[in-house]
């Protein structure tokens, strides 16, 4: 089934952020995790650290741009499949969010917008 317009639109801000990522040293683990409850766009590894990314992109920073799109329900949807995923990684290693916010041309990476304790 052919990819609609948003899901290209998605995939490119996905490539955009991994590459800003991948620039300053982080690796790619894996990538679109999905569970039941959720999804996590990368996870990626800074040194020692786990860290689950979102990826989010508007074409400007109107009505608050795109890392206020991120809702209370969808950081929720986050932190889920985040312990989703934790589930079969052993031992445990530090994690944190962070948010790769692209409005229009301009790429913002918010790290460690929420941590995960064990």
């Amino acid at each position: 089934m052919p990819l609609t317009a948003k899901q290209l639109q998605g995939n490119a801000g996905e490539d955009d952020a991994l590459d800003h990522l991948r620039l300053h040293g982080l690796s790619l683990v894996e990538r679109n995790f999905r569970c039941k409850g959720g999804e996590i766009d990368l996870i990626m590894r800074d040194g020692a650290a786990l860290v689950f990314v979102e990826v989010r992109r508007r074409a400007g920073s109107g009505y608050g741009g795109a890392a206020a799109s991120i809702t209370p329900a969808k950081q929720k949807r986050l932190i889920h499949a985040a312990q989703f995923y934790l589930l079969r990684v052993k031992p445990l290693p530090p994690c944190r969010f962070d948010v790769v916010a692209i409005d229009g041309k301009q790429l913002s990476w918010l790290r460690n917008v929420l941590e995960v304790r064990a």
